[in-house]
């Protein structure tokens, strides 16, 4: 029951406003990842950035399971292995940034989508963890069934990261 687990991994890329950098980085998220992006909307009005609210301004992709645990290892040889101390937070989540899509194993180069980077959000769990989640009888999680930093340190190592 204490045992660690990878809850899912969020890729995320913010692209602005403008209708041809979308479908650049749907093309982008979609080698990347292999799965098709959700579109994210604008929610505040920004005029000075030309945004208004239901404008599309990012895509997002959620990935479970052992596609998950794939593109984590992918995105982690693109940031040579090392991932900062101050990624991580206090309830077992770390998030790194990936300035070019071109630095994960396998990814080529195309000259008509640019180069974009994307951030790599991880989520971790420990069984237990659906209580909070669950819709009959929802309660909160104890203390031992929270992933702790160090705990999400150790996960992150064990899948090959280097913290410093």
């Amino acid at each position: 029951m204490q045992q660690v687990l990878l809850d899912k991994v969020v890729v995320n890329m913010g692209v602005g406003a403008e209708p041809d950098e979308m479908k650049k980085a749907q093309q982008i998220i979609q080698l990347v990842t292999g799965k098709k992006a959700a579109q994210r909307l604008c929610v505040a009005r920004i005029p000075d950035w030309g945004l208004r609210p239901g404008v599309p301004i990012g895509l997002v992709v959620t990935l479970r399971g052992n596609d998950a645990v794939e593109f984590l290892k992918k995105a982690l040889v693109a940031k040579m292995n090392k991932i900062p101390a101050k990624s991580f937070d206090r309830t077992g989540n770390f998030g790194f940034g990936v300035r070019e899509y071109i630095d994960l194993p396998g990814a080529k180069y195309d000259p008509k989508l640019g180069i974009k980077g994307f951030d790599v959000l991880v989520s971790l769990k420990k069984k237990g963890y659906r209580v909070k989640l669950r819709k009959l009888k929802q309660t909160r999680v104890g203390k031992k069934q929270r992933v702790t930093t160090q705990e999400a340190i150790e996960f992150a190592q064990s899948v090959g990261a280097i913290v410093e």
